[in-house]
C-alpha cells in the first residue's frame, strides 16, 4: 500500500460527500416523522397494552426507527468519523446499534400483544412480511453479538478479525438491504387492512407512499456513500501497523 505523510494528503475526493451524508440524515428523519404522522394521525394514533389495536403502531415506527434509521447511521460512522481513532469509532458503532436493539426489542413486543391481547387473538407469523422481519431480526442479533466479540470486547485476535471482517462488513449491508424490503412489505400489508381507498389516491395513500420512497431513496443514499471508494476510510499512520484492514 502507498504511504501518505499526512491524512490531507490521501488521494480522496470528498467534494460530495457532505452533502450526500446530510441528505442521509433528512430522508432518515423525514421517513420518521412522515411514519409518525401517518400511524398518529391517520391510524389511530398510539397506546400500550390497553388498547392492543393501537398498540401495533409502535411496531413498524419503532422497528423503522431501529433497523433503517439508527442501523443507517451505525453503517455510515465508519465514513464520517474518518479520522478519529478506530476505537473510538467502534464505540459509538456499538452504541447506536445497541439503541437499535431497544427500539426494535419495544416494536416486536408491540406486534406480538396487538396480536395476542386482543378479544380474539389474531394468528403470528403467518405473512411473508413476519417471515423476513423474524429472519432480519435474528440475523441483526447475531451480528450484533458476534461483532461485540469479535471486534471490541473480548476481541478476537488481528488475524482472525482480518478474517471475520469481510464477513461481517457484508452481512451488515445485507441485513440493512432486508430491513429496508421488510419495511416495504410490511408497508404494503398495513395499506391492504387499513387504507380502503387506496386507489383513489387519498392524502393518507399519497404519504403512504411518499415513506416508501424515502426508505428507498435513504437506502441508495447509503449504499452509495458506503460501496465509494473515494469515501472509504484510510488508517490512521498509528494503524499502518495493524495487519487488519479498515472497516
Amino acid at each position: 500500500m502507498q504511504k501518505y505523510d499526512t491524512i490531507d494528503s490521501l488521494p480522496t475526493d470528498l467534494r460530495f460527500f457532505t452533502g450526500f451524508v446530510i441528505l442521509s440524515q433528512v430522508l432518515g428523519l423525514a421517513v420518521v416523522i412522515m411514519l409518525a404522522v401517518w400511524l398518529g394521525h391517520y391510524q389511530g394514533g398510539f397506546a400500550w397494552q390497553e388498547n392492543p389495536s393501537i398498540e401495533f403502531n409502535y411496531h413498524p415506527l419503532f422497528m423503522v426507527i431501529g433497523l433503517v434509521f439508527l442501523y443507517a447511521d451505525a453503517i455510515l460512522v465508519y465514513r464520517i468519523f474518518r479520522n478519529e481513532r478506530k476505537l473510538y469509532i467502534k464505540i459509538v458503532h456499538a452504541s447506536i446499534q445497541g439503541g437499535a436493539v431497544i427500539f426494535v426489542s419495544v416494536g416486536l413486543k408491540a406486534v406480538f400483544d396487538s396480536h395476542n391481547l386482543q378479544v380474539h387473538p389474531y394468528a403470528n407469523l403467518y405473512s411473508m412480511h413476519s417471515w423476513l422481519g423474524l429472519t432480519t431480526v435474528i440475523l441483526f442479533g447475531m451480528q450484533f453479538v458476534l461483532g461485540f466479540i469479535s471486534f471490541l470486547y473480548p476481541k478476537l485476535s488481528a488475524d482472525a478479525r482480518a478474517q471475520v471482517m469481510p464477513l461481517h462488513r457484508f452481512w451488515g449491508m445485507a441485513i440493512f438491504c432486508m430491513a429496508v424490503g421488510t419495511t416495504l412489505t410490511g408497508i404494503v400489508e398495513k395499506v391492504s387492512f387499513g387504507i380502503d381507498d387506496y386507489s383513489k389516491k387519498p392524502p393518507q395513500g399519497i404519504l403512504v407512499n411518499c415513506i416508501g420512497l424515502g426508505v428507498v431513496a435513504l437506502a441508495v443514499t447509503v449504499i452509495y456513500i458506503v460501496s465509494s471508494p473515494d469515501y472509504r476510510r484510510q488508517a490512521l499512520p498509528e494503524e499502518e501497523a495493524i495487519p487488519l484492514s479498515e472497516h
